[in-house]
């Protein structure tokens, strides 16, 4: 496990970012996604009846929508031990191979860091 003082500052700011939007939200998980130009998209997870998606897929959602046309990196703050393959899989669809996915607890401590294959 490593902690916010191993890792470069902009993504610090993501794992903060995403550390936030959960706790405001009150929500399962938070995301943030950093796009090529540097913006920052945060976003929690979504539980309607008709519409589920975790809190990356509705970050990189939020990128798409913006315009971003890739991703320099990634961060999930959750419970979960691993990232989902959903979140690997939209990681890549607009990063590409290799973009970082950090996941970290609630706490903020890193618990993988993992590329989008």
């Amino acid at each position: 496990m490593s902690d916010l003082t191993e890792l470069d500052p902009e993504d610090k700011k993501i794992i903060t970012l995403a550390r936030s939007v959960r706790a405001r939200n009150g929500v399962a998980e938070g995301a943030a996604v950093r796009d090529e130009t540097g913006r920052t998209y945060v976003a929690g997870s979504v539980e309607l009846e008709s519409l589920r998606l975790t809190a990356l897929q509705t970050a990189v959602a939020m990128a798409v929508a913006s315009g971003a046309k890739g991703l320099e990196a990634a961060a999930v703050v959750s419970e979960a031990p691993e990232p989902a393959g959903a979140d690997l899989a939209a990681v890549r669809d607009l990063g590409g191979a290799g973009t970082p996915l950090l996941l970290a607890g609630p706490d903020g401590a890193l618990r993988v860091r993992a590329e989008a294959h």
